[in-house]
């Protein structure tokens, strides 16, 4: 019936949990179709808060949810996941692809050293230690564990003997680092783990093939469209694709018409290291930083903050072809006296184009257009209740992108959300 997608439109952490929190009410899957547990989302439901990596947002109304062969799984933070919900009482109704590729500790251990390494002749990524990247890395490098290999003892433990004598060898040669825990404990943990997770086992594939025909899927992806491994700020991106076509070959579904919602924050911000063109490295910076609370979801690390950024934002709308737009805390903006937004960059001098690479996107200006600034009021319930001068922004924003905002969200809850069912775009 139809097959909905929520896509960070920026470098992520704009808001996507809440939005699939919003629309996961009318779905009847959802499908977490990349990642790992590098990123997070956090839901406020009345006055509880869940903060989930792995496990789609879908679980909160207890909705079907799918882990697909797109996504790296860490087991040990997926029961962590599953115990602290199930506390909390819900209900977990989950499925995992067989194709799944796991993370083991050698990847944790690979992540540190690495970036540890390049930090010695360049800058560092940024990245989170999570073992993505090595995961991904080892996937298609052919020497990855799936979660069908995992759930087969035999096949297991010839799989992680070879990887650990590989990277047990890369480690010490290398990099000077001893690999842990053992090989004999990492096969008893994960065993174990395999055992609590062989229920979930199932065809995610096959399952979304069937669904979307007559029932609504929500695909939920994590981080945003500049950290994708293709099309972001290379070398300063996470290991997989992020945006709205990779759907099809992390997912196993053909091509089809995709509803396609871009979640954008009122302002920029991002995590790790690479330009930023619009950062403020200011006490501008600093008060959007502790208004918004922008402290990441799974390290705590503080965010750069910056104004919102409609190139990139364009750029991103060509790379994914949102047919709709979820601004998020617009609040955070409420009381500036100003505030900007880029509407074009310049290089050397010449306007120009998102640029392609991260060298060139370094050396870009961006020119800022001034908006008043906006007080937000006491009480909201439709979009004449936002002030004038808010209206005037997003119009802006509509009218700049070409694409309708269809919800504005006002606060962490639930119900500080407008659905705005008819805008114009101009």
């Amino acid at each position: 019936m139809a097959g909905i997608v929520i896509i960070g439109s920026q470098w992520g952490d704009e808001g996507k949990g809440k939005i699939t929190d919003l629309l996961t009410k009318e779905a009847d899957t959802v499908v977490r179709f990349q990642g790992g547990n590098n990123a997070g989302h956090t839901i406020v439901v009345g006055d509880e808060v869940f903060k989930l990596h792995l496990i789609p947002s879908g679980v909160i109304y207890e909705k079907k949810c799918m882990i697909s062969s797109g996504v790296v799984l860490d087991p040990r933070v997926l029961i962590q996941e599953i115990q602290q919900l199930e506390a909390s009482g819900k209900k977990i109704d989950l499925v995992i692809d067989p194709l799944t590729h796991i993370i083991l500790p050698y990847h944790n251990v690979l992540d540190g050293a690495q970036e540890s390494y390049r930090s010695k002749s360049t800058k560092k990524i940024g990245t989170t230690k999570r073992g993505i990247g090595p995961c991904y890395a080892d996937k298609v490098s052919r020497t990855g564990i799936r979660f069908i290999d995992l759930l087969n003892p035999k096949r297991f433990e010839e799989l992680l003997t070879f990887n650990y004598t590989l990277k047990s060898a890369i480690l010490t040669q290398v990099y000077q680092q001893e690999l842990t825990p053992s090989l004999a404990e990492t096969l008893e943990t994960y065993n174990q783990l395999a055992d609590q997770l062989r229920p979930y086992l199932g065809d995610v594939s096959g399952m979304v093939h069937k669904d979307v025909k007559d029932k609504t899927v929500l695909f939920e992806g994590a981080q945003g469209t500049f950290l994708d491994i293709s099309y972001g700020n290379y070398p300063y991106v996470t290991s997989s694709n992020t945006i709205s076509g990779g759907i099809f070959v992390n997912v196993g579904i053909p091509p089809m018409s995709l509803k396609v919602i871009g979640v954008v924050k009122a302002y920029t911000t991002r995590v790790g290291g690479g330009p930023f063109p619009t950062e403020l490295e200011n006490e501008m910076g600093e008060q959007i930083r502790q208004n918004g609370q922008e402290f990441g979801t799974t390290t705590g690390r503080p965010r750069r903050c910056g104004w919102l950024d409609l190139v990139m934002l364009k750029y991103a709308h060509r790379l994914n072809g949102f047919t709709e737009l979820a601004l998020t805390k617009l609040d955070v903006l409420s009381g500036l006296e100003s505030l900007e937004v880029a509407v074009a960059y310049e290089l050397d001098g010449k306007r120009v184009d998102f640029p392609l690479t991260a060298e060139q996107l370094e050396k870009c200006t961006p020119v800022l257009k001034t908006f008043e600034g906006f007080e937000m009021a006491q009480e909201i319930s439709t979009y004449d209740d936002l002030p004038e001068k808010a209206q005037t922004y997003l119009q802006f924003i509509e009218n700049y992108l070409e694409v309708p905002i269809g919800w504005v969200s006002y606060g962490p809850k639930r119900s500080e959300t407008l659905r705005i069912e008819k805008v114009s775009v101009a």
